[in-house]
């Protein structure tokens, strides 16, 4: 055990020392500076000249006519939130093929108690242009049956392109605006959209799955439709 000759001056210095260790202890580092946030508003009920003008070259480099590839995946399900009705969902994929720009075409289509909504989204293959093209319509579910939308052709109400690293364009119909500037472009959606739906099978091999979704049942469909029904069908219980 060690003693100290002189414990009068040994205390102050002990308590000295300790006060500076809690300082020293207490300081934050200096912290380096915090990349800044940067937020991009869209402009979807009237987007300038230059957004209407990669609207339209992306709608123009998806195909007039559809050609696939044999495989495709289909799936449904069920999905339920807190605070929110159940609803469900078909998803089919149909892979472009190899010399088109276009890499993929995905269809879905979801309903709840209240509304459905239909959207295609259309991938490009280098992703130069654009990465993908979104094109949807919604329908209120007391108005029609999915079997009876996917049958009627309903025009688009939204459109969205997304780029890399350039900040995403988009056109939707907005309530009390002025947007028959626009007209073409939903008119381009609309058509581009009603060419998929026969091309995807939506009204043939599909049928069923789209019936699923509304609880019907759908007819026997002997004609020839996009594709055979073998190759990637997983349908989640």
């Amino acid at each position: 055990m060690v003693e100290c000759y002189n414990p009068p001056v040994f205390k102050p210095v002990f308590i000295i020392i300790i006060l500076w260790a809690g300082t020293v202890a207490g300081q934050e580092p200096a912290k380096p500076d915090q990349p800044g946030i940067k937020v991009n508003y869209m402009n979807v009920c009237t987007p300038s000249a230059d957004e209407q003008a990669v609207i339209k070259n992306a709608l123009g480099m998806v195909p007039a006519k559809a050609s696939f590839i044999a495989d495709f995946e289909v799936s449904r399900g069920r999905t339920t939130m807190q605070d929110a009705a159940p609803a469900k969902f078909v998803r089919l994929r149909r892979e472009f093929p190899q010399e088109s720009p276009i890499m993929t075409a995905q269809y879905s289509m979801s309903t709840d108690a209240s509304i459905i909504v239909e959207l295609v989204v259309f991938r490009q293959r280098d992703a130069k242009d654009f990465h993908e093209i979104a094109i949807e319509d919604r329908v209120s579910a007391s108005a029609a049956t999915p079997l009876a939308v996917v049958a009627a052709d309903t025009p688009a109400v939204r459109i969205r392109v997304e780029r890399l690293s350039k900040p995403s364009v988009g056109l939707a119909r907005c309530e009390g605006a002025d947007q028959n500037a626009y007209e073409p472009l939903f008119s381009q959606a609309s058509e581009l959209m009603a060419r998929y739906r026969a091309a995807l099978g939506l009204r043939s091999t599909f049928r069923s799955d789209i019936a699923w979704l509304g609880g019907e049942t759908a007819a026997k469909h002997t004609g020839s439709g996009a594709g055979t029904k073998t190759t990637s069908k997983t349908t989640p219980k």
